[in-house]
């Protein structure tokens, strides 16, 4: 994955006023979700980022390993959940996971199909299903994209999650779910009526 460097600073208050006052000024609440723990629970660490910061890894089709600088201190982590505004949205808060070389961590990866299928050739559409598939790995091993050749695709198949296999990744998407499939399109069903009258003529002209 790719990396990027995101700065912040720690917020002492907490709560909805807090959070808003945050967002007048160009903030963002954010969580660091780490390896410390209280009671069996992940301890949170509070602290805000500029939207400016932020924008560059939230509105980006790329996975980023994310260097986040909080008071000058360094964490090494990856976005976990987002919240936008359900009118506006503006996002509202995000939260953060801590990673390390050892502990793997499960993250969607985007989908990239590759190669030109036989069923768009004969004139079927490719439909993507699904945008990403969830992997579980260390961070170092996941890659920016999960390739697909969908080459040998014809009308009518599909390709599932289940069919699919990289090496040092275990997918965590089921794999029953539909990653891509080729509909039978109106030019498609024209082009093999076509081809049957042919046929039909050709064997009663023998």
């Amino acid at each position: 994955m790719k990396e990027i460097n995101v700065t912040g600073q720690k917020r002492e208050a907490l709560g909805k006023k807090a959070s808003k006052q945050l967002r007048k000024e160009g903030l963002v609440p954010c969580n660091l979700y780490g390896h410390a723990t209280e009671d069996g629970k992940p301890v949170a660490m509070a602290f805000a980022c500029p939207m400016t910061e932020l924008r560059k890894v939230v509105y980006t089709p790329h996975i980023y390993v994310i260097n986040l600088i909080i008071d000058g201190e360094s964490h090494t982590a990856v976005m976990k959940e987002l919240q936008f505004h359900p009118v506006t949205d503006a996002l509202l808060h995000v939260d953060f996971l801590e990673v390390n070389d050892q502990k793997p961590i499960t993250i969607g990866i985007p989908v990239k199909l590759n190669g030109l299928a036989q069923g768009v050739r004969d004139g079927g559409r490719m439909n993507l299903v699904v945008r990403k598939i969830d992997v579980r790995a260390p961070y170092q091993q996941i890659p920016e994209t999960l390739d697909i050749d969908v080459t040998n695709l014809k009308i009518g198949k599909s390709i599932k999650v289940g069919q699919l296999s990289y090496e040092g990744l275990e997918l965590v998407t089921s794999p029953e779910v539909v990653v891509c499939t080729i509909k039978m399109t109106r030019q498609a069903l024209s082009a093999a009526a076509a081809a049957e009258t042919t046929e039909e003529e050709t064997t009663e002209a023998e």
